[in-house]
């Protein structure tokens, strides 16, 4: 595509925008269960985009510029810091869990000044934590976690601290299966051997405390627990601000100064940043300020007791339908419903058939492939209605197989490490995805192929697959 030789009219650059969306997921409505966050109130979602565009030119690179930017960041980390609870945590905005997540890993890494660092992680750790560890030069030390309940195992990662170990990782919650680990022990490790101790509160860090005042039994996971050093919060998540936008936290000013960046070495201004980017947009900031003011506690606990609902109506449901059971004993939103009767990449594609869009997730290490849902406010109007399609799905899926059996044996002796770019290519066909096509409709026969590779083959596939995707099409196309 070339630039047009002359500027396109306003209708006509909408009308294109129209087109190009005409196949995206709702972002609102309640049928998707991953990826956005509903709170069911056309009046947020108002203000959050017309704070943010009044935002949008505005540069968060230099505080000193627009005060009106340090002025609400440090509004905004108080009100999470005091939401975990501490009064004197110190914090920056980011722009999503995982600059949160790199930052942390960061400071971590810098504080403990060794080559070679070490982080513990659960295998349901955020993967955020891995890609960290990749861009920071660290290794990522995987333990498993009890197969009954998905929650980290305080011996195992006893176990695996060495001398080089920087810091433990504990979830709360798991992404995945929405357990929290515990905390208090992993804690206690970390106090033991003087390792700072990471709580990921991406995802749960936000609603676990309203789900405690509504009754839930929510295992201590915040800064009142004697060892956690730092924690991640996304407000575009539960806290329902636009994308992106997260807090990092730290309980001690000299842990987060690790996190900052100064280079004084060149001929230009002076390069100060808090986070890893340095030019910003001000409207996720200004966004998520607006956002936090306008709901209120009292609105949040509201937003809250939608969700406990809808997620307690769904546990419920699940239970009285045949063949399906629910991963552990969800403490938040998040539901992994698993199956021995039935394949649940094919469960998944039913559901997604039906207008609902669930995510599949694959087995690993032994804990079992899972369908994955994410319960927002907006679920409470719609549950009921999904716990009908689920039923009607199972049934449609039953006997249902998919994969070839000598193709899924053949790929599981394959070596990664042996095969070239050029080989690899060849096998995104057998993965069922053509290059140009796009991915089909029903992904059951390729989330299958995948779960039988090799954890590096099916890396290098996917990174494969996303280099065709974020290729723009030739003339000749």
């Amino acid at each position: 595509m070339t630039l047009p030789a002359t500027g396109l009219p306003r209708e006509e650059v909408l009308a294109r925008l129209t087109a190009l969306r005409s196949k995206d997921l709702a972002a609102r409505g309640g049928r998707t269960f991953a990826y956005v966050y509903d709170p069911a109130r056309p009046d947020i979602d108002e203000l959050g985009h017309e704070v943010y565009a009044s935002y949008l030119d505005v540069n968060g690179l230099d505080p000193t510029v627009f005060p009106s930017l340090l002025a609400m960041e440090n509004d905004v980390v108080d009100i999470a810091r005091r939401h975990l609870g501490s009064s004197t945590a110190v914090g920056s905005f980011t722009s999503g869990g995982t600059e949160s997540i790199i930052l942390a890993v960061k400071a971590a890494r810098d504080r403990a000044g060794i080559v070679g660092g070490q982080v513990v992680l659960p295998v349901t750790a955020h993967a955020a934590f891995q890609k960290a560890c990749h861009y920071l030069g660290l290794e990522a030390v995987l333990v498993d976690v009890d197969p009954q309940t998905f929650r980290a195992v305080p011996s195992l990662v006893e176990a695996a601290i060495t001398d080089r170990t920087v810091l433990l990782v504990a979830s709360a919650a798991s992404y995945a299966h929405g357990v929290v680990d515990p905390v208090e022990e992993i804690a206690a490790l970390g106090l033991e051997r003087g390792v700072p101790v990471h709580v990921d509160g991406c995802i749960g860090g936000w609603l676990l405390p309203y789900f405690a005042r509504l009754g839930v039994d929510v295992p201590a996971f915040d800064f009142r627990v004697p060892g956690v050093t730092s924690m991640s919060v996304d407000l575009h998540k539960y806290a329902y601000a636009p994308k992106g936008a997260s807090v990092v936290l730290y309980d001690d000013a000299a842990l987060r100064r690790k996190q900052f960046y100064a280079c004084a070495d060149w001929t230009g201004y002076t390069m100060i940043n808090a986070t890893v980017q340095s030019t910003k947009s001000g409207g996720p900031l200004a966004a998520a300020w607006a956002v936090l003011h306008a709901v209120g506690d009292d609105g949040y606990v509201e937003l809250a007791q939608k969700t406990l609902t809808a997620t307690r109506r769904l546990l419920e449901g699940v239970d009285k339908i045949d063949g399906l059971r629910v991963l552990g004993d969800p403490e938040l939103a998040l539901v992994a419903i698993a199956s021995d009767e039935v394949d649940v990449f094919v469960l998944c594609d039913e559901m997604n058939a039906r207008g609902w869009y669930v995510q599949a997730q694959l087995g690993y290490r032994g804990l079992p492939a899972s369908m994955h849902l994410t319960l927002t406010a907006s679920s409470e109007a719609v549950v009921d209605d999904l716990l009908v399609d689920l039923a009607v799905a199972v049934e449609a899926s039953r006997g249902v197989t998919v994969g070839d059996p000598a193709l899924l044996a053949a790929v599981q002796d394959l070596d990664p490490e042996t095969l070239g770019d050029d080989v690899l290519g060849t096998l995104l066909p057998l993965a069922g995805i053509e290059p140009g096509a796009g991915l089909p409709e029903r992904m059951a026969a390729i989330n299958t192929l995948l779960e039988k590779m090799p954890m590096r083959l099916r890396e290098r596939l996917l990174i494969e697959f996303l280099g065709l995707l974020f290729t723009p099409k030739s003339d000749a196309e």
